[in-house]
C-alpha cells in the first residue's frame, strides 16, 4: 500500500449502485438566493479572467503536492542519487519552472496540496506550497484532497485559509447556497477577449468541487464522493450559465464549454485501458488502478445531462496521467506533481496544461471557444512535453480525442526552451 493512502482498500470494489439518494433534499438544500457583494479586490481579480488578445486561455493543473515542512521534508520514491538532496523545495522549484515556461492565465491546485500528517503547521505549509503562485501574481484556485485537513486545521479551516491568500479565487462555498456539502465548491467564468462582442460573456466555464476525503457511512468503506447537494448546485449553475450564453449580445445556439476540477476520480475512470486513452495507468490499488469511491454517486450522469462540461481533471492517483473519452466527456488525470508524495523512482513528476482557443468570426474578431487542447510536462532537464492532444473541438464534437501532431506540439514547447532551468 502506498504511504499516502491511509486506508486499506482491499474491500474496495465497484458495487455498481447508483448512490443518488432520492432527491429528498429538494428545497431545504437551497433557500432563496441572496446577494453577496464581492469586495473591490475580489471583483478586480475576477475581471482578470478573460481570454488574452491572442484568443487563448491557459490553465496549469498542479496535483498532489503533498507539501509539508520545506527543506526538512524529504522526497519519496526518487532515485538513490536524488535522496540526499531532494526535499519539498524540489516541488517548489518545479512550480516555478512550470510558471516560467507556460505563463498560464490560471493555476489550479487539485487537492492534497499539503500532507497534513507530516506538516508541523498547516498554515505555514500552505504558505510555502502556494508561494510560487502567489509570487507570480497569477490568479489561482485550489480544491481539497483527502490529506489537506489531517494537520493543525480542519477541512473548513484549510479552505478558509486558502480563500484569504493573495490572488486566490477560491471560495469557502458559493455565496448563493446556504446548505451544501464540502468546502471549496466554486465556479469561475472566463470572459471573451476585451473589445469584442464576447467580452461580457463567459465563453468558458470552470467548475470546482470538493470530492471529500473518506466515507462517513460506516457500511461504505473507502473514499468519499460528490454529494447530491453539490450536484444540485452544479446543475443549477450550469443551467444559469447556459441561459446567459444563449442570450444576446452575440446569442449562441448551445452552452459555452465547461471544465470540472476535483480531487478523487469518478468510478467511470475505470473505463479505460491502453486502447482508448492517452497516457498511462500504473496504479495498482483497488485492482483496477483507480482509487475512486466504492459507490457511484451518479455525478458522471449529472455531467452528461448538463451537457456543457467537456473535460474533467483530477489527481489522487499519482501514477495515472491519462485522458480518456466517455460519452463525449474527457476524463483526465494530471499525474503526481509533488516530491513528498508517493511516486515511482525514475518516473518524472509531472503537470498538466490545458489551453482553450477561440475561433475567428466572419469580421475577423475573436468569437467563441473553438478547441481545448492539453499536454503534460515532465520535471526533467528540459521540461519535456508529452501526450499533446485535442480534448474537444467545436468542429469535431462527438468524435474521439485527437492527438496533436509532433510538429505542432514541438512548436508549442519551443518558445519556452530558453527559459528552462534545472533544479540544483
Amino acid at each position: 500500500m502506498n504511504l499516502s493512502k491511509k486506508i486499506d482498500f482491499d474491500t474496495k470494489r465497484k458495487m455498481g449502485l447508483n448512490f443518488m439518494i432520492l432527491v429528498v433534499m429538494v428545497s431545504w438544500f437551497w433557500s432563496i438566493p441572496t446577494t453577496c457583494a464581492l469586495t473591490a479586490k475580489q471583483q478586480k481579480s475576477r475581471q482578470k479572467l478573460r481570454f488574452d488578445q491572442n484568443g487563448e486561455f491557459k490553465i496549469l493543473q498542479v496535483a498532489d503536492m503533498h507539501y509539508a515542512n520545506g527543506k526538512t521534508t524529504l522526497c519519496l520514491d526518487v532515485l538513490p542519487s536524488q535522496k540526499a538532496s531532494c526535499t519539498d523545495l524540489n516541488t517548489t522549484a518545479f512550480i516555478h519552472r512550470m510558471i516560467l515556461a507556460e505563463k498560464p492565465n490560471l493555476i489550479v491546485f487539485t487537492g492534497d496540496n499539503i500532507y497534513g500528517y507530516d506538516s508541523s503547521d498547516s498554515a505555514k505549509s500552505m504558505n510555502a506550497a502556494f508561494a510560487p503562485a502567489i509570487e507570480s501574481n497569477i490568479p489561482w484556485v485550489a480544491v481539497l484532497g483527502n490529506h489537506d485537513q489531517e494537520g493543525s486545521l480542519s477541512r473548513e479551516g484549510v479552505m478558509k485559509y486558502i480563500v484569504g491568500l493573495k490572488n486566490s479565487l477560491s471560495k469557502v462555498n458559493p455565496p448563493e447556497v446556504h446548505i451544501i456539502d464540502g468546502f471549496g465548491n466554486n465556479n469561475l467564468e472566463i470572459g471573451g477577449v476585451q473589445g469584442t462582442v464576447f467580452e461580457n460573456k463567459s465563453v468558458l466555464n470552470l467548475y470546482f468541487l470538493d470530492s471529500g476525503d473518506y466515507s462517513k457511512v460506516p457500511t461504505i468503506p473507502g473514499y468519499d464522493w460528490i454529494k447530491p447537494s453539490q450536484q444540485l448546485w452544479f446543475e443549477r449553475t450550469s443551467a444559469k450559465l447556459r441561459k446567459a450564453y444563449i442570450k444576446g449580445p452575440a446569442p449562441q445556439k448551445e452552452a459555452a464549454p465547461g471544465l470540472a476540477y476535483f480531487h478523487i476520480p469518478l468510478p467511470e475512470y475505470t473505463s479505460f485501458d491502453s486502447s482508448n486513452m492517452t497516457g498511462v495507468k500504473m496504479e495498482t490499488d483497488g485492482g483496477d488502478g483507480i482509487s475512486s469511491a466504492s459507490v457511484n454517486s451518479g455525478f458522471f450522469t449529472t455531467l452528461v445531462g448538463a451537457g456543457d462540461v467537456k473535460a474533467v481533471f483530477v489527481g489522487h492517483d499519482h501514477l495515472n496521467d491519462f485522458c480518456g473519452k466517455l460519452m463525449d466527456i474527457q476524463l483526465c488525470y494530471a499525474g503526481g506533481f509533488g516530491y513528498h508524495a508517493y511516486g515511482k523512482a525514475g518516473w518524472s513528476r509531472r503537470a498538466r496544461v490545458v489551453v482553450a482557443s477561440l475561433e475567428k468570426t466572419d469580421k475577423g474578431s475573436w468569437g467563441a471557444v473553438k478547441s481545448i487542447k492539453s499536454w503534460k510536462r515532465l520535471d526533467d532537464q528540459h521540461l519535456t512535453g508529452i501526450d499533446g492532444e485535442v480534448l474537444w473541438s467545436k468542429s469535431t464534437s462527438g468524435s474521439d480525442g485527437v492527438k496533436t501532431g509532433s510538429e505542432e506540439l514541438n512548436h508549442q514547447f519551443a518558445s519556452s526552451k530558453s527559459q528552462m532551468w534545472s533544479v540544483k
